[in-house]
């Protein structure tokens, strides 16, 4: 596995026990669509939410959150759709509300990660 790729895959699972420690639910990770990946798919409370994951060792090429376009806002919301007709709607499943978040996690040389979260981006 590339350094960048287990990088992601290290600030997706510190995302995941982000969400979980303050209750929520995941109910998939690294879900596949039509072109494109939902990072995490969680429950906060009856609201879905698709959660967009950037991590990055620091901030020298800008925030993690900064790499989360409008062109890939778009993509998340059509990867929601197809998880809700895929997932939610065949096993009869309906929410509140549905949203899109973005986890931004930094790495700093040493220490904890430092965890931001972005709520209700589209």
């Amino acid at each position: 596995m590339r350094a960048k790729d287990a990088v992601g895959r290290y600030g997706e699972k510190v995302a995941a026990r982000h969400l979980e420690q303050r209750g929520w639910q995941v109910l998939d990770r690294n879900w596949r669509g039509t072109g494109g990946e939902l990072d995490l798919v969680a429950l906060d409370g009856d609201v879905l939410v698709a959660v967009e994951v950037k991590t990055r060792r620091g901030v020298g090429f800008g925030h993690p959150a900064e790499a989360v376009t409008p062109v890939k806002l778009r993509r998340l919301r059509r990867l929601t759709g197809e998880w809700l007709e895929e997932r939610a709607r065949a096993a009869g499943i309906g929410f509140r509300e549905v949203r899109v978040d973005v986890v931004a996690v930094t790495l700093p040389r040493a220490g904890a990660a430092r965890v931001e979260h972005l709520v209700g981006v589209l």
